[in-house]
C-alpha cells in the first residue's frame, strides 16, 4: 500500500482539532487506513538549517487514489467525522465563452492515442499546496499509472502558452524543445542520449524510445508544452506564482486516464477561486471527426439490495440509516423511489473510483457503522467443502503418486514454439491467448497444453537416472468469444514418461488405473463409437453404456505414427473425445534436447463433472 507522509499539525488545523498519536490512529483504524509512524519525537532531517516538521506517514490502500494527497486525506476525514459535506463538483465555462481546444492527430495511434485536459483557473498555491500538487502527481504516476506506461501527466502554467492546442506524433528529429528546467534545445533523439542516465527520468525512456514516432503536444504558436510520458517543456513549467494550470494526461487506457484526470482536477479545484469548480477541454479527434469533453465529473447511480448490504454485515438497519451512514464516505444515498423497502440509491461521486461494485458499497457502510461495532456472525451453519473440479484433481494426483509418478508444477505461460511449433501443431490464431507485451521470449502465451511444461521439466532434469515419470494436473486457458472475458479456463490431466525404452505401456497403464478409480469402464470396441462417429464433438448415445475407449491415430504430428491412441468417453449419453496418448515424434524430442524416447498422456478432466 502505498504511504503518504502529510505534515501533522497542518493536518490536524486543515481537521480542526488536535490528537494525540493513540487518537489519530484509532481515527485511521476506524476509517481503513493505518498510521505508519509518527515522527514527532524522532530525529528529523534538518533542511537550510529548519528542522523538518513533524510527519504522519499514513498507509492508504491502493485503490484509494482520492487519498494520495493531503487535500485528500483532510477532506474524505471531514466528511467522516460529519465536519463536511460531500462537496459537488462543476464544471464550469470560461470567462471567454469558448472551451479551449486540443485536436488529436492520427498519428498518435501508433504510439499513444488517448488524451484528456482540463484547466483550474485563479489558483492560488502555496508552498505545501504546490509540493502536495508535484507529489500527487509522482504518487499516480507509480501507482494507478503504472510508471507511466499507461497514463503519463503534465501540468502547465496556461498563461505562458495559448490554445488551440494539438496532439501529435512526429519522428524525433523533427521535435525539438528546451525540456523542464534546462536551457539547451534537443531534438527527440538528443534528448534521449542525454537523459539517458539519469536517475529518475531514464527509466521512462524504454515507452517511447524505439517508436518511429514520439507523441508531443504544441500550442497555438507551435511551442512545446510537452513529450509524454517523458518531460514538460521549460517554457510551460509551472512554478509557485501560477495561477492557472492546464492539466494534459496522455494514456494507453481509456479507464486509467479518466481516474488521473478525475484525481488531479478534484483534489486541487479546492484552491481555485471558485472551490471545488473545474473548466473542461473540448477534445477533437481529427481522424474521426469524434469531439468529446474532459474531464467527466458527473455522478454514478448504484441501486443496491437493503437485505444484502445487512446480510453481510449482519445488520438490521432501514435504508433511512443506511443512507445516513454512506454519507460518512462520501456517498450520497436514498431510499429507492422504484422499492424504498427493498433497495437504496447509491450516488458515487468522480472521486470514488474504488467503487466498482455492490460489495464495495457494503465494505464502506461496513466502515461507517464501525468494523469493532459489527455484531458476531454466526458461522455454525456454514459447510466447507471443496469444489467438485479440484476434488476431482486431487484424486487424480492421489493415484498418479501411489503409481509412483511425480507431480510438477511448471508456469502456465510459455513461449509461442513451445506450445505450436516444437510440437509439431499450427496456431490458427483462435485458440491462444497472446500476453499484448511479453517480457520476454519465454513468456508469450498463455499455455493451450500441459505437454511443453511436462518436456521441459523433463529436459532441466535428464542428468537425473531414468525412467523418469512426471505428471501435472493444472489449468489450460483457451479463446472463448462466446463468454465475457473471451477466454475459458480448463482443467487437463498430463503425464510424461522418459527413458531408453517407448514407455508407451506405462502411460498406457496409468490412464486405465486413473480411470478404474474414477469408476469409468473400459468399453470394447463394439461397445464404444469410433472418432468418424463422433466428429470429435460431443454427441447423444442414451442407448450404450457409460465408459471410456481408444481409437489409433495418424494425423496427429506430435506423435510418432501409428503409435498414438485418442480417448473416448460417454458420460450420461454424452459422448466427446477427451485427450490422446502416444509416443513422441523424433523431431519433437530433437526440439526439446531430449535423447531418449518420451510418451505422454494429456486428458481433459473437465467432462467427468
Amino acid at each position: 500500500m502505498p504511504t503518504i507522509s502529510v505534515d501533522k499539525y497542518d493536518l490536524f488545523e486543515a481537521l480542526g482539532q488536535k490528537y494525540t498519536t493513540e487518537e489519530f490512529e484509532d481515527l485511521c483504524f476506524e476509517f481503513g487506513i493505518e498510521l505508519d509512524e509518527d515522527t514527532e519525537n524522532e530525529e528529523r532531517p534538518v533542511v537550510d538549517g529548519v528542522q523538518e516538521p513533524p510527519q504522519l506517514k499514513i498507509e492508504i490502500p491502493a485503490n484509494r487514489y482520492d487519498m494520495l494527497c493531503f487535500e485528500g486525506i483532510a477532506l474524505m476525514l471531514n466528511i467522516f467525522r460529519g465536519k463536511q459535506p460531500t462537496p459537488s463538483f462543476k464544471l464550469v465555462q470560461p470567462p471567454s465563452g469558448d472551451l479551449e481546444t486540443i485536436t488529436v492527430l492520427e498519428d498518435t495511434t501508433k504510439v499513444r492515442p488517448l488524451v484528456a485536459c482540463a484547466i483550474l483557473r485563479n489558483i492560488k498555491f502555496t508552498q505545501k499546496s504546490y509540493d502536495s500538487f508535484i507529489a500527487l502527481q509522482d504518487k499516480l504516476h507509480q501507482n494507478l499509472a503504472r510508471n507511466r506506461t499507461l497514463v503519463a501527466i503534465g501540468t502547465h502554467d496556461l498563461d505562458t502558452i495559448k490554445g488551440p492546442f494539438t496532439y501529435e506524433a512526429r519522428p524525433p528529429k523533427d521535435i525539438n524543445f528546451v525540456p523542464l528546467n534546462q536551457t539547451k534545445s534537443m531534438n527527440g533523439e538528443e534528448l534521449m542520449t542525454f537523459y539517458e542516465k539519469d536517475r529518475h527520468l531514464g527509466r521512462y525512456l524504454h515507452i517511447i524510445k524505439d517508436k518511429p514516432v514520439y507523441p508531443v503536444i504544441y500550442d497555438a504558436n507551435r511551442v512545446v508544452c510537452s513529450l509524454p510520458p517523458i518531460i514538460n517543456g521549460d517554457h510551460s513549467k509551472i512554478k509557485l506564482s501560477s495561477k492557472n494550470v492546464f492539466i494534459e494526461c496522455t494514456a494507453t487506457d481509456k479507464t486509467k486516464l479518466e481516474i488521473v484526470i478525475n484525481m488531479m482536477v478534484t483534489m486541487f479545484s479546492v484552491y481555485a477561486e471558485q472551490p471545488f469548480t473545474v473548466e473542461p477541454v473540448k477534445v477533437i479527434s481529427d481522424h474521426n471527426g469524434q469531439t468529446r469533453i474532459t474531464p467527466n465529473l458527473s455522478s454514478r447511480t448504484e441501486t443496491v439490495e437493503i437485505d444484502y448490504l445487512n446480510g453481510c454485515l449482519g445488520l438490521s438497519e432501514s435504508s433511512e440509516s443506511i443512507s445516513k451512514l454512506l454519507s460518512k464516505m462520501a456517498l450520497s444515498a436514498k431510499p429507492s423511489s422504484t422499492d424504498p423497502n427493498s433497495l437504496v440509491e447509491v450516488t458515487i461521486p468522480p472521486t470514488r473510483a474504488d467503487i466498482l461494485q455492490r460489495c464495495d458499497i457494503m465494505e464502506d457502510l461496513g466502515i461507517a457503522y464501525g468494523f469493532n461495532r459489527l455484531p458476531r456472525i454466526s458461522v455454525t451453519k456454514t459447510v466447507g467443502a471443496p469444489l467438485s473440479l479440484n476434488k476431482l484433481a486431487d484424486i487424480v494426483r492421489l493415484e498418479c503418486g501411489m503409481a509412483g509418478w511425480s507431480e510438477v508444477m511448471p508456469l502456465i505461460l510459455c513461449s509461442h514454439d513451445e506450445n505450436f511449433a516444437w510440437l509439431n501443431r499450427k496456431d490458427d490464431g483462435k485458440t491462444a491467448v497472446r500476453l499484448a507485451n511479453p517480457k520476454t521470449a519465454e513468456y508469450q502465451i498463455v499455455r493451450t497444453s500441459l505437454i511443453p511444461g511436462l518436456l521441459k521439466t523433463i529436459r532441466e532434469n535428464k542428468g537425473h537416472s531414468v525412467p523418469i515419470r512426471v505428471f501435472e494436473t493444472s489449468d489450460v486457458v483457451f479463446k472463448d468469444p462466446t463468454v465475457e472475458r473471451r477466454a475459458r479456463n480448463e482443467r487437463h490431466w498430463a503425464a510424461a514418461w522418459y527413458g531408453k525404452a517407448s514407455g508407451f505401456e506405462e502411460v498406457h497403464g496409468l490412464l486405465d488405473r486413473v480411470m478404474a478409480m474414477l469408476r469409468q469402464a473400459f468399453l470394447t470396441h463394439d461397445e464404444g463409437l469410433t472418432g468418424k462417429d463422433v466428429g470429435f464433438s460431443v454427441t447423444a448415445s442414451p442407448q450404450k453404456r457409460d465408459g471410456y475407449w481408444l481409437e489409433p491415430i495418424d494425423d496427429e504430428p506430435t506423435f510418432f505414427p501409428g503409435r498414438a491412441a485418442a480417448v473416448y468417453a460417454r458420460l450420461g449419453g454424452k459422448t466427446a473425445r477427451i485427450g490422446e496418448f502416444g509416443i513422441l515424434h523424433p523431431t519433437v524430442l530433437e526440439n526439446y534436447e531430449l535423447k531418449y524416447p518420451v510418451s505422454t498422456l494429456e486428458i481433459n478432466l473437465e467432462v467427468f463433472l
